[in-house]
């Protein structure tokens, strides 16, 4: 009977162990092959996504682009790559045991996709922005400092420093112009910008999930486009550098500081603060101010005077004493200007949002895509600053708002509202993050649930920023035209074209002080559509009595005019017409993207 009774306890046991496990025990079997499941799944997606990307860039055609830009080109398979690259990164974000390594990783897979794509592709230089600055650089290489004979670029003598910091790097890396890495400036910026990023949010929380998600929301709405070859990209970065040294040194800080939390700036790291205050001031007119206010709004709270003063003290005298010496002229000249925009604080505002009403549909859906998009990343931000309590103990709320308080100073061309919305993204959002990632019992669940809007937000990122493609990238026939006609035309020639966007018309404008590069946009505007262009053309010739007159047109100079609306189709039509016809002008030079005509003035006129 014993011996039955072991046996049968011997077989109990045996049916437990082997195949009817307890309840616990299979949950924690259950968990452990979720787990499993979920990291394969996270090493997986990553590498397929950036494959299937690698794959979408192959034979894309860039004639296909149309008033979309960008978007009508790439094909269904860069989409999915950048779909499922957000589902990786949700997944990636939703699991604790992920690293930092895989989260950067991701990010780094974002950037690429966004911004190294034009930069893959297209075989010229993005933006004609892009190639006045190559100009500039060119320039002050071949005259070892500030470029003789400026003229209207005499603006850049005044703020040199971003430009002289390209000509050291020139003579050291043995290379003769910046068109040899400027084509990848927007994925190198971007990437730069990580630094100061991380710091910032490090500076706020210890939370990964809060930290690498304000980071990945940061680059989802980064839409303004100021990371070209340009100083404003370069003094954002640098204004980032030192916003985040200001944030690790407050004593609302996460980071562990070296000593009492009262503790003065360690004297090398205040150093370094100055040294970056000064290349923001030498490189740029208006990051300095934006410097200002950002630090003014950071010693609102008393607790943090201690350490915000004295950079503000700084940040203010290094501004005024180089807009009074060296960037002195522009100053004198544009100080009224400033004073009366000052009494117009509405117009400010409102200046960048109008401007649509002539332009192509497809634009004003994108221009109405990207203000949705800033709106909805400002909105988010302010539900976090009433929910979240935590978050407003920290400086970011402050730094949210400061930049919008210079719209009430300046309308900078029209573009004041979108460099505001620029200077306050990276504050907004770790706000928008803390919202949606924030403390969570089941976080791969919630990471999840919010996949739906960050795909929303990636696209609309991709309307606004791929969205006028169409005259910001330029073929190999549009520069050579130009080139052609920059090498041909004599000291004191005259350039006129049909808008911005032709690419390299700067090249040597040292060489050529006397060169006017005249926007015919004027000289048809307004009630003038309706005039004989022969009429208008030969008035703009003939100002320029001494020398030839070089009419550049660009294929994306015209779609620059018809997608913004600065000239209806009819009178780029009818210019395109006239213009053949008018005496005195000779086609010079022809390709399927650009023509050159030169007009002589009369020998009696250029004898006089």
């Amino acid at each position: 009977m014993g011996d039955r009774t072991a046996v049968t306890g011997v077989r109990a046991r045996t049916r437990v162990t082997g195949t009817s496990l307890p309840a616990s025990a299979r949950s924690l079997w259950a968990g452990a092959w979720r787990s499993a499941t979920g990291q394969w799944a996270v090493r997986l997606v990553l590498p397929v996504a950036i494959v299937l990307w690698s794959l979408s860039l192959r034979g894309v055609n860039l004639r296909a682009m149309g008033d979309l830009g960008l978007l009508q080109a790439l094909p269904v398979l860069f989409w999915v790559a950048l779909g499922l690259l957000i589902l990786g990164f949700c997944l990636a974000l939703g699991d604790r045991r992920t690293g930092n390594a895989w989260l950067l990783a991701h990010v780094l897979a974002l950037i690429g996709m966004i911004h190294a794509t034009p930069s893959i592709l297209y075989p010229e230089l993005r933006y004609a922005w892009a190639w006045k600055h190559v100009a500039v650089v060119d320039a002050m290489f071949r005259h070892s400092g500030a470029v003789p004979f400026a003229g209207g670029f005499d603006i850049y003598n005044q703020w040199p420093g971003f430009f002289q910091l390209n000509v050291l790097f020139l003579h050291a890396a043995g290379l003769r112009s910046p068109l040899d890495y400027a084509h990848w400036a927007p994925p190198f910026f971007n990437v730069a910008l990580l630094g100061p990023l991380l710091l910032i949010y490090r500076s706020v929380t210890r939370d990964r999930r809060l930290i690498w998600g304000g980071v990945w929301v940061y680059y989802s709405c980064s839409w303004v486009g100021q990371d070209y070859f340009a100083p404003q990209a370069f003094a954002f970065l640098m204004f980032m550098a030192v916003m985040a040294l200001v944030l690790r040194q407050l004593p609302t800080s996460a980071l562990p500081h070296p000593g009492p939390r009262e503790r003065s700036w360690p004297p090398g790291r205040l150093a370094a603060v100055f040294a970056l205050m000064a290349v923001v001031v030498s490189s740029h007119q208006l990051t300095p101010v934006m410097q200002i206010t950002a630090l003014a709004a950071l010693s609102l709270p008393r607790r943090n005077r201690r350490v915000t003063v004295p950079v503000l003290s700084g940040a203010v005298v290094l501004t005024a004493l180089w807009d009074s010496t060296v960037a002195r002229s522009y100053m004198a000249e544009n100080i009224g200007g400033m004073l009366r925009e000052l009494i117009s604080p509405e117009a400010n505002v409102t200046s960048g949002l109008y401007r649509l009403g002539s332009a192509a549909q497809a634009q004003v859906f994108v221009a109405w895509v990207d203000r949705a998009l800033s709106a909805a990343v400002l909105l988010l931000a302010a539900i976090a600053f009433v929910r979240l309590r935590w978050i407003r103990r920290t400086g970011l709320p402050l730094l949210v708002c400061s930049p919008f308080v210079l719209l009430a100073a300046n309308a900078y061309g029209g573009e004041m509202i979108f460099r505001a919305y620029l200077f306050a993204l990276p504050a907004a959002a770790f706000l928008v993050a803390a919202l949606l990632f924030g403390q969570s019992s089941r976080p791969r669940l919630r990471a999840l649930v919010v996949y739906p809007l960050l795909l929303a937000m990636i696209g609309s990122l991709s309307f606004a920023y791929y969205g006028k493609e169409a005259m910001n990238e330029f073929t190999p026939e549009e520069v050579a035209a130009t080139r052609y006609a920059v090498a041909v035309a004599p000291p004191g020639s005259q350039f006129v074209s049909l808008g911005s966007g032709v690419p390299g018309l700067d090249i040597h404008y040292d060489q050529h002080y006397r060169t006017q590069q005249f926007n015919l946009q004027g000289a048809v505007a307004g009630g003038q559509q309706t005039r004989d262009l022969r009429t208008a053309l030969l008035e703009v010739a003939e100002s320029n009595s001494a020398a030839p007159t070089f009419v550049i047109l660009n294929r994306a100079a015209l779609a620059d005019n018809y997608l913004n609306g600065v000239l209806p189709a009819e009178t780029i039509r009818r210019f395109r017409e006239v213009l053949p016809r008018t005496p005195r002008f000779t086609l010079v030079y022809r390709n399927r993207d650009a023509v050159v005509y030169r007009y002589d003035p009369p020998l009696t006129r250029g004898l006089q």
